[in-house]
């Protein structure tokens, strides 16, 4: 089954943790030419490869002579700010011996947020992989406030994956995979919360950020996504060839069958729920099992302040739980007069109609 799933990508985003680049907690410019010597060489195989890399922040620790990770906001945007650039060089150094370029690119949370931005960020990283530049992605932590931050490059990495629709994500760390007890697991077609008790925290605090738990979310997202992932050793030798080699290396994290659109992709991944609305068992149906959008009659109830083109949960109105998220036509003032009503009603109540639908099927994700 790996060999399979592997002899297909064609292009992929690789995740490389400080760890994995760090000797003695500083940024070893001979890791790094390793990994770059082990990307030029899928380059070489006609694959197309985005690196998502950590190490700016202990970069700068180094370069500043810092022993401790700072704690507070503006001390690590600084260090941040040192250490890329730092960073970005040895990069560049290390694939000029191949003739390749490298691009930097710098994303918040907010950029992918916003759907115009979301589609440009994807329009440039194309751009520079048709071009054959190498983009090295990283969280802008220069100006990233805890409002925006993506939290770790794990999740980030999962992201990026999504945005470009990549056919695999590799997670690069200094473990060999998912363990239960002693044994690394090879193959995981759900993550259950059983297994979500088994992940544990990142190994040296002082530098990471991430952590096996953080990996279980990023791999989350690639499963919704349909895009497997997979955990491995970045300090063995040879590792991304024998991954791509489908070798039974590290854990492979098996997507579900039916892919979510691009756009739906966007929405469940990137935006957060403003409100809740509540559903009767109609409209529950309706929705599940008939693939339909929501209706003003359908809605019992509404919590929170929203506007419209606000991204809202979906609760059954019976048992109070989540069942999907969409974008909604119409804000928390206009439903809380509409719920209830037929669609036909709906002008008369609020003196105009622009749209039947409270939400529509293709801005609406079950979950």
């Amino acid at each position: 089954m790996r060999k399979e799933i592997i002899s297909k990508v064609r292009n992929l985003v690789i995740k490389v943790g400080t760890s994995v680049l760090a000797t003695n907690s500083v940024i070893d410019s001979t890791k790094v030419e390793k990994i770059s010597e082990e990307i030029n060489a899928l380059l070489d195989r006609g694959i197309k490869v985005c690196l998502v890399s950590s190490g700016a922040i202990s970069s700068g620790m180094s370069i500043l002579g810092m022993k401790r990770r700072p704690k507070n906001l503006p001390e690590l945007q600084a260090t941040a700010a040192v250490g890329q650039r730092y960073l970005m060089d040895l990069y560049a150094h290390a694939f000029q011996k191949y003739n390749r370029m490298v691009a930097q690119v710098l994303l918040t949370q907010e950029d992918l947020r916003e759907r115009k931005r979301y589609l440009n960020a994807r329009n440039t990283i194309y751009t520079l992989l048709k071009e054959g530049i190498i983009p090295i992605v990283n969280e802008n932590d220069t100006v990233a406030v805890e409002e925006i931050k993506f939290g770790d490059n794990d999740r980030l990495s999962a992201l990026v994956a999504s945005l470009l629709n990549t056919e695999l994500l590799i997670l690069l760390s200094d473990v060999d995979g998912f363990f239960i007890r002693e044994d690394v697991v090879s193959l995981i077609k759900e993550i259950t919360p059983e297994l979500e008790r088994w992940a544990c925290g990142t190994r040296n605090r002082e530098l990471c950020v991430g952590g096996m738990s953080t990996k279980l979310e990023a791999a989350k997202i690639c499963l919704r996504a349909g895009i497997p992932c997979i955990i491995g050793n970045g300090n063995q030798p040879r590792i991304l060839d024998k991954i791509m080699n489908g070798e039974e290396i590290g854990t492979l994290f098996l997507p579900q069958e039916k892919k979510l659109s691009s756009r739906k992709q966007w929405m469940l991944f990137n935006l957060s729920p403003k409100g809740k609305i509540y559903i009767d068992r109609g409209a529950k149906e309706a929705i599940l099992k008939k693939g339909k959008s929501l209706l003003s009659a359908g809605i019992v109830k509404i919590e929170g302040d929203f506007s419209e083109a606000d991204l809202v949960s979906i609760l059954d109105g019976e048992t109070k739980r989540e069942i999907g998220q969409g974008i909604t036509n119409y804000s928390s003032e206009e439903l809380s007069k509409i719920k209830g009503l037929k669609t036909s009603e709906i002008e008369k109540v609020l003196g105009y109609k622009y749209y039947d639908e409270v939400i529509h099927r293709d801005n609406l994700v079950i979950l």
